[in-house]
């Protein structure tokens, strides 16, 4: 993969946590190859908790394991919420989980809500209290 397509991947993952941050009530799932440049970001904690704290929401990860059971609507509506929340869709990135991927993708997961709920923004967790004894 270039260093051009992976930048692409992360920035629509960018705009996919903006989108479900602004939109906690509405069920939204990456594409595969954008659900890629999600783990990215979740994998550097510090950031991503910076990141979500800058949009209002924690928005947390929670996948679901059966490609098959991919709703393509879950895709347009996320698409469309990337809009409503200001950015334009990189659509080649956006395409359903099938074998003909823009890119090859490890991950035999897609979110779904029907087996997952849809993706929904939590308070950023506080530390506990820690009392002096």
């Amino acid at each position: 993969m270039t260093g051009e397509m992976a930048q692409r991947i992360t920035d629509e993952g960018l705009k996919f946590v903006v989108a479900c941050a602004k939109m906690p009530d509405v069920a939204l799932a990456p594409s595969r190859v954008v659900d890629e440049g999600w783990h990215a970001l979740v994998l550097h904690t510090k950031v991503y908790e910076e990141l979500c704290a800058s949009v209002g929401d924690f928005v947390h990860h929670c996948p679901g394991y059966d490609p098959d059971n991919c709703d393509p609507l879950i895709l347009v509506r996320t698409q469309d919420a990337i809009r409503i929340a200001g950015y334009d869709v990189d659509e080649e990135l956006w395409g359903a989980p099938t074998g003909d991927q823009l890119i090859a993708v490890a991950a035999k997961c897609q979110h779904s809500p029907s087996d997952t709920g849809p993706i929904k923004p939590m308070p950023t967790p506080r530390p506990p209290c820690r009392d002096k004894p």
